[in-house]
């Protein structure tokens, strides 16, 4: 066991409290619901970037390569300033949702590199401009663009020109749990000497202010040697720390208060405010902090001129110990340079498996973007619809946003999407997380998933929460599959099955079913209407909305999503059988309610959502003089219906014998509903049989509009809207009014839904990772056998197997430097392709161009993206060498050839179609070699079926 698999260890028996300190501070906290006290809700406009250094928080902190304790007392962080930008740089930089072209955007350039789970080894990358930073021109240059243009980025005022910046790198290291060390080295990348203030910046969350009365701790500059500098902390909860700076020029201290002053006009309550070190550094105000040494907010300021090229190194510490003899001493660097090693023995024990230098890299950086978007959510709506008791000097009259989920109570670490421009929970993002999360962290995340499911979060009808804009949206159903895929991984990784955890998330899914069938079956007749669920603007309608005309959708995405649930709590409840009998009936009410919303997807009204001419589900558009029709948009609402797919081993049927007589019963007296499902009759390989919406004669078809590259199938994965209406836009014109929808590869040109999202072309993960496991499931019960045209129109047939591979490897590419030394993800820019101090930090994007691969939306969305650590490490454990070249995870460009995995065939009784978190093996992929011997035609399949 590795050093680090201890740590998670004594954390996990509660030996050593590891996780007390860990990445928890948020890159933004402004512009967030938490701080809006406003009527209107408008959070961007309420509480702006201008405020953030003056205005104290009251629901968290935020800062640069910020660290916390678990419930934020005390923080510390990195502030900057290279005497030229009119503010210090003590946070990110960004556009609001209404100042960006695309919606909020943040304009910095910063690189999470390295990160432990239990964060005892960090490292994070920013890049600071010599010259003033250009907040004006961001602001108004994208102001002045259209949806139509591109994003004006930081890189492209042209301000990193003749490389006139610094490189800096925050490290972090634990020699305990409660000691931990900073080092910041800063590199000058220009051809000039510069000058640079760096300033660890340690302070106390308020908490002081919004309760009345409440004990306020204390930072206090204490005696020490020449060259050490001494900061007591102290705090009633918390306890005392030590801060210790190595030879600063100065501490100084302010109040972590709101200047009211600037702010609002009136008197402030104490001389030393928030944005205090603001102004005695930047405007030269002696007096704007303490000379007495005493705050809540205190900055080791350290000054330095740096040659062209050259670097130096800042060190501070943070211990519970009151008298370290030599904070700086030989171990300081010991630590980093062990706790560093560590982190390699760490990764190469995760992923143990030959692997390249550059995809290595490429999965550690995503699975450190993971670990320093966990982030301390603190929100308790009942005391935020009370307002602020005009502490802000803003009124008490407020927006009631969120009023009905006056339950909600959060104190936790969460896994976020995105620290900047989606720095709250969103459940469904949350749910693809924990799958990567789980290999090198599985307690933490199978806690992300009780959370969502505990009593302070789900509303007492059983809804979970979707995120803090609205938390009653509704976000699509994925936290079964969720529970499954963790608790599995958990079960591969640890040696045995935790049915605590499973059974904890069921029992609460159980509710959440409920209120899915009860709330959004509005006809009753087994249709579902979710809203927009997740998918933003992929129709022409906001579906979160009453229709415009009149009249509902039902809807292939709402309806599918459903059909999947209700297979994988089937699938939960006979895992349960092993622990606790009596789930076998439960997995029978799960069987049954899978049958009627399959019959109703393929069946209803005589074609259900099915459209016969071309091969596709669809919206189905029900106008109020009662007439119906299709809306034909090629779109992932009609691939969703394959992800409703699972296999049942013999091993199901013959452990659960009052499940299976319920199966054979219902085949036998209700072939209304049976038909239509693939045929449970009738075993596949080694006596499985498959339960699935989409019938084998029509999986045919619809794989053929998935693979076609003119249509979803890009060289980067699978396109969110078909490429097919990029000359071919659906309209619909109903009353006079017409709607329309084309193909948009890129950002959006519709405003539809505000932000930054696209549904209409781009690639993204979550669903891409989702097939991936579909297909892969459709193999195991079908054998690499049956083979399907990959791409369309190639003449070229593999089994879905290697096609699911094949999707996973144009996903991988998107990141893996190519034989011409550029990576997709990086787009146009020649600076982040080439130059050597850029081109190896990847961006994992919210999504991708469906053309180019170009990295778009939110630029740390790890979150759902990091998925790409689970197939690097998938592709790692069962692809050869010669594989993985041919499929450009080594350097080089995936061939052309579309040869994927051949991997060792496993036995027809022990096959899976799990990635790694199965208990078995992959089955093989097809190879060219065997082509001329092994093919047989999809239509000859049918009968397996």
């Amino acid at each position: 066991m590795s050093a680090e698999r201890r740590r998670l260890d004594e954390q996990r028996t509660h030996a050593r409290h590891w996780y007390r300190f860990g990445p928890y501070l948020a890159e933004r906290q402004w512009g967030t619901v938490r701080e809006d006290y406003s009527e209107d809700g408008e959070a961007w406009e309420y509480f702006p970037h201008d405020h953030a250094r003056s205005r104290a928080y009251r629901w968290g902190e935020d800062g640069i390569a910020g660290i916390s304790d678990n419930h934020q007392r005390l923080c510390l962080a990195l502030a900057l300033w290279n005497g030229r930008d009119p503010i210090l740089k003590e946070r990110l930089f960004g556009l609001t949702g209404t100042e960006g072209n695309h919606g909020e955007d943040c304009k910095e350039s910063y690189y999470y590199v390295d990160n432990t789970p239990t964060h005892a080894y960090m490292r994070m990358a920013y890049k600071y401009p010599h010259a003033a930073f250009p907040y004006a021109e961001l602001t108004e240059e994208n102001r002045r663009r259209s949806r139509l243009d591109p994003e004006y980025e930081l890189i492209d005022t042209g301000i990193f020109d003749d490389d006139r910046y610094f490189d800096v790198t925050i490290e972090y290291a634990k020699a305990s749990p409660d000691d931990l060390s900073m080092r910041v080295t800063v590199i000058n990348r220009g051809p000039d000497a510069a000058t640079i203030d760096v300033m660890p910046t340690l302070w106390f969350r308020n908490t002081w202010s919004w309760r009345v009365p409440a004990a306020k701790p204390s930072l206090r500059r204490i005696e020490s040697d020449l060259t050490t500098a001494t900061v007591e902390a102290r705090c009633e909860r918390l306890g005392t720390r030590t801060f210790y700076a190595d030879a600063p020029c100065e501490l100084l201290f302010t109040e972590n208060e709101t200047n009211t002053e600037r702010l609002f006009g009136t008197p402030n309550a104490s001389p030393y405010v928030k944005d205090g070190i603001n102004a005695y550094v930047v405007d030269g105000k002696r007096d704007a902090v303490n000379p007495r040494g005493i705050g809540t907010k205190v900055a080791a300021r350290f000054r330095a001129t740096i040659a062209a090229g050259d670097c130096r190194t800042f060190r501070v510490r943070l211990s519970d110990g009151r008298s370290l003899i030599a904070p700086f001493g030989n171990s300081f660097d010991a630590t980093f340079a062990l706790r560093r090693w560590e982190a390699d023995e760490f990764y190469n024990e995760v992923n143990p498996y030959a692997l390249d230098a550059d995809a290595r890299a490429i999965q550690r950086q995503a699975f450190a973007g993971m670990l320093w978007s966990k982030q301390w959510y603190h929100f308790v709506v009942r005391d935020w619809l009370e307002g602020d008791g005009g502490r802000t000097g803003r009124p008490r009259t407020r927006s009631r946003r969120n009023s009905e989920w006056d339950h909600l109570y959060s104190d936790e670490i969460l896994s976020m999407p995105d620290t900047w421009e989606y720095p709250w929970f969103a459940a469904w993002d949350l749910a693809f997380h924990v799958i990567p999360l789980a290999l090198i962290d599985a307690n933490f995340a199978k806690r992300q998933l009780l959370q969502l499911t505990r009593e302070w979060f789900m509303h007492p009808n059983g809804q979970l929460p979707a995120y803090e804009w609205a938390f009653g949206d509704v976000n699509p159903p994925v936290h079964a599959w969720a529970t499954y895929r963790v608790f599995k991984i958990d079960e591969k990784i640890n040696g045995f099955p935790d049915y605590q955890f499973l059974e904890r998330v069921f029992q609460k899914l159980l509710l959440n079913f409920t209120w899915w069938v009860n709330r959004k079956d509005a006809s009753d007749r087994n249709i579902f209407q979710g809203g927009f669920l997740g998918l933003d603007n992929i129709g022409i309608f906001d579906r979160s909305a009453p229709l415009p005309m009149g009249g509902h959708i039902d809807q292939s995405d709402g309806t599918s999503w459903m059909a999947f649930y209700a297979l994988l709590m089937m699938r939960i409840a006979l895992e349960l059988t092993k622990h606790n009998r009596s789930y076998e009936d439960v997995a029978s009410k799960f069987f049954e309610h899978f049958l009627r919303i399959a019959h109703a997807m393929n069946e209803l009204d005589g074609v259900g959502l099915w459209d016969e001419e071309d091969g596709f589900y669809y919206d189905v558009l029900h106008l109020t003089d009662g007439t119906r029709r299709h809306m034909k948009i090629r779109s992932l609402v009609g691939l969703l219906p394959l992800l409703a797919v699972e296999t049942l081993e013999p091993e199901d049927l013959s452990a659960n014998p009052e499940f299976a007589k319920r199966m054979a019963w219902f085949i036998e007296n209700r072939p209304e509903l049976t038909g239509g499902v693939a045929r449970m009759e009738r075993p596949g390989v080694g006596e499985r049989r498959l339960l699935a919406v989409v019938w084998p004669s029509r999986l045919k078809r619809v794989l053929a509009k998935l693979f076609d590259e003119d249509e979803f199938f890009s060289d980067y994965g699978v396109r969110s809207l078909s490429r097919y209406h990029r000359d071919r836009p659906y309209s619909l014109t109903i009353d006079a009014q017409t709607y329309s929808i084309g193909y948009e590869p890129a950002e959006s040109k519709n405003a539809l839904f505000g932000g930054n999202s696209n549904w209409r072309g781009p690639v993204w993960f979550p669903i891409n990772y989702l097939l991936i496991e579909a297909l892969q499931k459709y193999d195991h019960y079908l054998g690499g056998t049956a083979t399907f045209e990959i791409p369309t129109g190639s003449e070229h047939r593999v089994s879905l197997w290697a096609a699911a591979n094949e999707i996973s490897h144009r996903l991988i590419r998107l990141f893996c430097r190519g034989a011409d030394g550029r990576r997709p993800v990086h787009g146009t820019n020649d600076r982040v392709q080439s130059d050597p101090h850029w081109r190896d930090l990847p961006l994992f994007y919210e999504y991708f161009d469906g053309d180019t691969g170009a990295g778009l939306g939110a630029s740390h969305q790890t979150g759902w993206t990091g998925l790409v650590a689970k197939l690097l490490e998938q592709c790692a454990q069962y692809c050869s060498e010669a594989e993985r070249t041919r499929a450009g995870i080594n350097g080089f460009t995936l061939a052309r050839d579309r040869t994927t995995c051949s991997t060792r065939r496993a036995t027809a009784t022990d096959a899976t179609f799990d990635l790694r978190d199965s208990s078995s093996r992959f089955a093989s992929a097809y190879s060219v070699e065997s082509q001329s011997t092994n093919v047989v035609e999809a239509s000859e399949s049918r009968d397996i079926l």
